[in-house]
């Protein structure tokens, strides 16, 4: 592997602020035991470029704990040669160590271009990136997803403002088939921060996508996290049953809805109004009463025209046999037919950890 793309590989784990046991460090001592002394401060430089110091980094920096210890490991391999001392690591920790901890972080999610999926977002406010995981046999698209999410996993009573594995697995699945979503519109239920939806927004051209959530701090963060990826929306948030759409900007195609839904109150009408052609949700089955709520929204699909039927796609984490398993039983009882989608194939997002994420097919 060449010194080029392990600088690649450290980025695109590092802006998303994945596991830094995740980081490929073995492949980083093997490159350093094997390189000229010269070389070696050369490779620590350019991955040192190509993350702390790299400009979405710098602009949009995950939480300072991170980025310390990342440092921290970095000058631990460069003081385990024989280089000579490379000043910029200690310049670049420097001023972290004093950094107080926020609240709140961000992460940025590279881009890949797939044949037949277009870059809805060519002037988004993120920083144009030309780079991508050696790993991905995929082209750039010189986008990414970045996200302004809370460092604690539960905030404000809610887990909706973090991106979860199921969330990236979603968006996986979706990437690898956009015919679903082109010229379509698109509910998500429970979009918390936005990840999936933005992703299918910037590289699978819905006509349409509807974020919902029931949460007055998802819905904030959500919105602010639209926004920041350079989409428009106003108003800012609606109610379904308004029925109203909000134009993102010229050269943005999908129009974008950012919608308060409460599933235990949400009507047949609200929901038909938003005419989905496809429905979304990831990470929303892990409680009994939430699971309930959510087969209940999934019923009041079924009165929709049967040519007008919505596609509902959900993926979940199996944490819990017996939670999988209790939603299963729920669909049956409802009538609601399913099957598994087979797994996709890419690994874009998740690259330190495989979970145990399934993507059904609902049938109303």
């Amino acid at each position: 592997m060449a010194g080029s793309e392990l600088g690649l590989l450290f980025q695109q784990r590092f802006l998303a602020a994945r596991r830094l046991r995740g980081m490929p460090w073995a492949e980083l001592e093997q490159q350093l035991t094997a390189a000229p002394q010269r070389s070696q401060s050369s490779l620590l430089s350019d991955i040192l470029h190509q993350t702390v110091l790299h400009p979405l980094c710098v602009r949009f920096p995950p939480p300072a704990s991170y980025r310390r210890r990342f440092l921290t490991e970095l000058i631990k391999k460069h003081e385990s040669t024989a280089a000579d001392p490379l000043d910029e690591l200690y310049d670049a920790l420097a001023p972290i160590l004093n950094e107080e901890e926020s609240t709140r972080c961000y992460k940025s999610y590279l881009l890949p271009s797939f044949p037949g999926c277009s870059t809805a977002v060519s002037c988004s406010t993120v920083p144009v990136l030309t780079s991508l995981s050696p790993t991905c046999d995929l082209q750039p698209s010189g986008e990414a997803v970045t996200l302004s999410e809370s460092v604690a996993i539960i905030s404000q009573g809610t887990t909706g403002l973090i991106t979860w594995d199921a969330a990236l697995h979603l968006a996986e699945w979706a990437m690898e088939n956009p015919k679903v979503f082109t010229n379509r519109t698109v509910l998500e239920l429970g979009s918390g921060v936005g990840f999936t939806g933005l992703v299918i927004c910037k590289t699978c051209n819905p006509k349409t996508y509807v974020f919902s959530d029931c949460h007055h701090a998802v819905l904030k963060q959500l919105t602010e996290n639209i926004r920041l990826n350079g989409f428009t929306l106003e108003p800012e948030t609606t109610n379904p049953a308004q029925g109203q759409e909000a134009e993102g900007q010229e050269c943005q195609q999908p129009k974008l809805l950012v919608a308060e839904l409460d599933w235990r109150s949400v009507t047949e009408q609200q929901l038909l109004a938003l005419h989905a052609d496809v429905v979304i949700a990831a990470d929303v089955v892990y409680d009994p009463e939430v699971t309930l709520a959510l087969i209940g929204v999934l019923r009041k699909f079924s009165t929709s025209r049967a040519d007008r039927k919505p596609e509902i796609y959900v993926a979940l984490t199996v944490r819990n046999a017996d939670t999988y398993h209790v939603f299963q039983a729920e669909l049956d009882k409802a009538g609601i037919r399913w099957q598994i989608i087979p797994a996709h194939s890419s690994n874009i997002f998740l690259h330190d950890t495989q979970p145990n994420v399934t993507v059904l097919q609902l049938l109303v």
